[in-house]
């Protein structure tokens, strides 16, 4: 019976943590085609140019979350700003690829499309996959303590989990840089348009 207890979450892994990370990332480039086919079917692609600009603005607010962590702005609740900094990032890249769309005449919007995409992908796997790791320790822990063993001693034998979720949390070293190098290439993208544009 206790095996049967126990089967459930470690089967629903996958479902629970894995297939949401690559399904948001999957539906973020499905829609992105989508709206991109839709604009040339129906002869409106121009929208498309000013959908950059939207995205980025929209990437931009998103950020009041980082403010919010770091303590910049004392208002509003750290796990709501994160909920909205992640939808509006997701929006707002969906925005940008689709202003981005499959006609690159240049390297720079090629680079900072790919840097985006990691971007993104980099910020699913904090949400999703960090989110899991630490769900499973904290199940573990309990079940630890529930056997009768005393807190000192579950963290001696979660040890090696507790590193691998600290070295997930370094998630952020990528995303961070990363996001950093989507703003300046951004940042060289739009001033290069307003210095060279006719």
């Amino acid at each position: 019976m206790s095996t049967s207890r126990t089967a459930p979450p470690g089967s629903n892994v996958l479902i629970r943590h894995v297939l949401p990370f690559a399904g948001m990332f999957l539906l973020m480039i499905l829609i992105t085609i989508l709206i991109d086919y839709l604009l040339h079917a129906v002869d409106l692609v121009i929208i498309g140019r000013y959908l950059g600009p939207i995205g980025t603005a929209v990437i931009l607010a998103s950020f009041v979350y980082s403010l919010r962590k770091r303590q910049l702005i004392r208002s509003g609740s750290p796990k709501q700003l994160l909920m909205i900094h992640e939808r509006m990032a997701w929006v707002g890249s969906v925005m940008i690829l689709v202003h981005a769309g499959i006609h690159f005449n240049a390297r720079l919007p090629w680079i900072a499309t790919a840097l985006l995409l990691i971007s993104v992908a980099s910020g699913l796997v904090g949400k999703y996959l960090l989110k899991k790791a630490s769900e499973t320790v904290g199940e573990r822990r309990r079940s630890i303590v529930a056997s009768g063993m005393n807190v000192e001693e579950a963290e001696k034998e979660l040890f090696l989990d507790l590193v691998a979720v600290d070295a997930m949390k370094k998630w952020r070293v990528v995303h961070m840089p990363i996001a950093f190098l989507v703003a300046v290439f951004s940042l060289m993208h739009i001033v290069s348009i307003l210095l060279f544009a006719k």
